[in-house]
């Protein structure tokens, strides 16, 4: 018995098979990519079509692995589970059909609607009820932003829904939001289990134009199951934000263990395991999600982490070969560049979520080196993940998994487990959200005795450069507090 687990990011979609323990079946692992559209204004948009012909390309090159393997093409795929990036938006007209693009998390075209709306409404008494700040990322900010901008297409569109539950309605024909997916949006309230009505008022949307939340299964549309026959019987449960399939993924899912991943942008997330009545509470400035009736995840995301590497790499035209910038930074152990660096490209999330922010870089001289600025810029992202695990209350004695691109460079694990000052264990599953997708699904088929996932070493920080970190991060901090940080 097999399941087959999707995983939506914001650059690139996944797809792989996985047995009823939880192990991934390696050959069976397809990936595509898409281009994210950004301008100088904050947009960060993704065509829908684009991303459907991509998973349905991920899809069919898994399917193709397992109809030509003997073995794996005895067991049956019985269900599909997904994680999706969150607080993204698409408008869909009667029929399903796209009348937006896939308007993502990173789009702060709507920062200036989000800061008028917290002028309306208590920000604290918002995040009260759903675990969500009033800031572009979410759905409020962005359908305020859309009705005052584009109000003629706005008319024309008879549902919203995250760019999951649309490819879900191109498969299966439904349109269902999993709680663990709108638990994201802003709208719900993780203590009812629902939209809230005072939300919705935020929003200025009425839930009729919402999809209906449950975590039921759908199934594949006829015409789909005769091209895709071995998935003609699957369940497909419906998406859940790709944060919880981390840490599921990860197996952080006791309040003693945070996933951290570091990919493109970078989180710190903490699961609970909590009673319908009574679900878990945030600090103001982090995040509180639902993950299903009896588990929340709390933590917080920074914007600026992976794509800042890569920026660095392409405008300073640094080497493309990692293994030259690896053998480089492992020799760098300490932050003797005297920079100072908020890294605020994207601007900021949690904690502080100053969406005007840009990017600032302190003590530059004509000694300074391409590699230095590499090297300040990644370790002021380090700083921001250290304040938010700071954040979390779960006290000292925190277990921290580590996963995403990171993965990849010893030393930024090193620097990282420095910066913390905290020991690391690096995770050996490197899709962590796919596996969380996978493991989700077998959950709801009743399969419990699942395998951990495999860990590679543990990191221990170096007290004497853990010193050297806090000393800096200290200098960050005041730095952010006094610098005049809005872009022009």
């Amino acid at each position: 018995m097999l399941t087959l687990a999707l995983d939506l990011g914001t650059s690139s979609c996944r797809s792989a098979l996985f047995d009823v323990r939880g192990r991934r079946l390696l050959d069976t692992t397809a990936q595509q990519s898409y281009p994210l559209q950004t301008d100088k204004e904050g947009k960060a948009e993704l065509d829908a079509a684009t991303v459907l012909h991509a998973l349905r390309t991920c899809i069919t090159t898994t399917l193709v692995a397992h109809d030509g393997d003997r073995r794996l093409r005895s067991q049956p795929i019985v269900a599909v589970g997904t994680s999706c990036f969150g607080h993204s938006l698409i408008g869909t007209d009667g029929r399903g059909r796209a009348m937006t693009t896939i308007i993502t998390w990173a789009d702060s075209r709507m920062r200036q609607t989000a800061g008028m709306l917290r002028e309306r409404f208590d920000e604290r008494k918002s995040h009260a009820r759903s675990g969500c700040m009033i800031r572009a990322s979410f759905w409020p900010a962005k359908l305020r932003w859309l009705a005052k901008t584009k109000p003629a297409l706005v008319k024309r569109v008879k549902q919203w829904m995250s760019p999951a539950e649309w490819l879900y309605q191109q498969f299966c024909g439904e349109v269902r939001i999993a709680h663990g997916m709108a638990t994201g949006t802003g709208l719900y309230n993780p203590r009812t289990r629902a939209y809230d009505p005072e939300l919705l008022k935020l929003a200025g949307v009425s839930e009729r134009v919402l999809p209906v939340i449950g975590d039921e299964p759908l199934h594949l549309l006829p015409d789909l199951a005769n091209e895709w026959p071995a998935l003609r019987d699957a369940h497909w449960f419906p998406a859940i934000f790709d944060g919880a399939a981390s840490n599921l993924g990860s197996g952080a899912t006791t309040p003693g263990c945070a996933a951290i991943n570091v990919g493109t942008s970078a989180a710190a997330r903490i699961m609970y395991h909590t009673s319908k009545k009574a679900p878990a509470k945030a600090p103001f400035g982090l995040f509180c999600y639902r993950v299903d009736a009896e588990r929340h995840l709390i933590g917080g995301a920074v914007s600026n982490a992976g794509n800042l590497r890569a920026w660095c790499l392409r405008e300073l035209q640094l080497p493309d070969d990692p293994d030259i910038i690896e053998e480089v930074l492992a020799k760098r152990r300490t932050p003797d560049h005297g920079l100072l660096v908020l890294p605020f490209w994207n601007a900021e999330r949690a904690p502080n979520w100053r969406e005007d922010a840009g990017g600032t870089v302190v003590g530059i001289t004509q000694a300074t080196t391409a590699m230095d600025l590499l090297q300040a810029i990644t370790e002021s992202s380090y700083y921001r993940l250290a304040t938010i695990v700071d954040y979390i209350p779960a006290g000292t004695s925190l277990r921290i998994l580590v996963g995403g691109g990171i993965q990849k460079s010893p030393s930024s694990l090193q620097r990282l487990a420095d910066v913390m000052g905290r020991p690391l264990t690096a995770l050996d599953e490197p899709e962590a959200s796919l596996r969380g997708a996978a493991i989700f699904s077998l959950e709801r088929l009743g399969h419990h005795h699942l395998l951990a996932p495999a860990t590679g070493r543990t990191v221990k920080p170096d007290k004497q450069r853990a010193k050297r970190y806090a000393i800096e991060r200290a200098r960050m901090t005041e730095l952010c507090a006094t610098i005049d940080l809005v872009r022009s």
